[in-house]
């Protein structure tokens, strides 16, 4: 073969190589771009049941969208406190959250109803409030307020904690310098038992207690554990005095961007992780206990006499905060002895209750 033809045939075979590779380019597959990117404020670890729940969240609305939205969950408080999270979203500067009812009661007074202390009998009494008529009407006494409530999260039942002795009756928590969050109702309801409220940053309760600047706190079992407060708190007494639900909200200026089709998805989304979410807790709540336990914490089981009298108690709280809407409260309590009458047994499932 001449050089010139040897030449040609090198150029042609180039030819073939490249037109291949541009063939393939153009064949291959490209990752579709989101219409929406946005953000999710959750201030809890990476583990923790209600984080485990957003990231369910984000992606069922993925994959039900087919990529147009995605969203981004940002865990351990890096997006800031509750309080700040809940500012931010009134302004659009977050997209979603999980929230405390505790936190956004504090814009929403309304809210209050649906935590006052020692309101429910158990977990199943909750949630057949939450998931009826009395929930919706407060998912929607959220909207009005720049935000959009979407889904009732579980954070199971608060108790207290302490480094000084095991609180068995009213009188040994008297005096007692107590953690609360940035509540003014939860500061009422520890005043009125006779203890010391000191309002303080979750992440500060562990170092408070160390170094006695508050002598315990009250928290649920996930949150005792998860931030080891098991080593400088080991009384633990469960009072359940308060079962705070959480709540997925939506940032009503993200909301507006969405169409009544893509509102319609996050919803169902937001519902569905719920349900994740609680069994999830359920779990972590045992769990958690146990793990507690094995580390020395010493549990007292309040005696229904005692339990009565710390009821008792706090009744002025019901009356600062809820005495316009007692007919509310009626509502809630007639939930839980309807089911005791009819002799009703609930049995959480991944599908809800039942």
């Amino acid at each position: 073969m001449s050089k010139r033809a040897k030449a040609a045939a090198v150029l042609l075979a180039a030819a073939a190589v490249t037109g291949g590779i541009v063939a393939w380019h153009c064949a291959a597959p490209r990752q579709k771009e989101p219409e929406f990117v946005f953000s999710y404020a959750e201030n809890q670890t990476e583990d923790y049941p209600t984080t485990l729940g957003a990231q369910k969240f984000a992606e069922l609305v993925e994959e039900r969208t087919d990529g147009r939205i995605r969203i981004l969950v940002q865990a351990e408080g890096v997006m800031g406190t509750e309080h700040d999270v809940i500012e931010q979203m009134q302004y659009g500067g977050i997209d979603f959250a999980r929230v405390s009812l505790s936190q956004l009661a504090e814009y929403i007074p309304e809210l209050n109803v649906l935590q006052m202390p020692y309101l429910y009998t158990d977990s199943a009494h909750m949630w057949r409030v939450l998931d009826g008529g009395i929930g919706d009407m407060f998912l929607e006494k959220v909207s009005g307020n720049e935000l959009v409530g979407l889904s009732w999260y579980d954070a199971g039942a608060r108790n207290f904690y302490n480094s000084r002795q095991p609180i068995s009756c009213l009188e040994d928590i008297e005096g007692m310098k107590i953690r609360v969050q940035e509540s003014e109702m939860m500061a009422d309801m520890v005043e009125a038992l006779g203890a010391t409220a000191v309002p303080t940053g979750y992440a500060d309760v562990y170092s408070s207690i160390e170094r006695g600047i508050v002598d315990g706190a009250e928290n649920n079992w996930p949150s005792y554990e998860a931030m080891s407060h098991y080593e400088v708190a080991q009384y633990y007494t469960v009072d359940e005095h308060t079962r705070v639900p959480e709540m997925q909200i939506c940032s009503e200026h993200t909301w507006e961007k969405l169409s009544e089709e893509d509102r319609q998805i996050i919803r169902e989304c937001a519902w569905e992780s719920a349900l994740y979410e609680r069994k999830l807790w359920t779990e972590r709540e045992a769990e958690s206990r146990r793990i507690a336990t094995e580390h020395g914490t010493q549990v007292v089981e309040l005696s229904p006499e005692e339990k009565k009298r710390f009821q008792n108690a706090v009744m002025g709280v019901y009356e600062k905060y809820c005495g316009d809407q007692m007919d509310v409260i009626e509502r809630i309590i007639d939930e839980g002895g309807a089911a005791e009458e009819n002799g009703q047994q609930e049995v959480f499932t991944e599908e809800g209750t039942e």
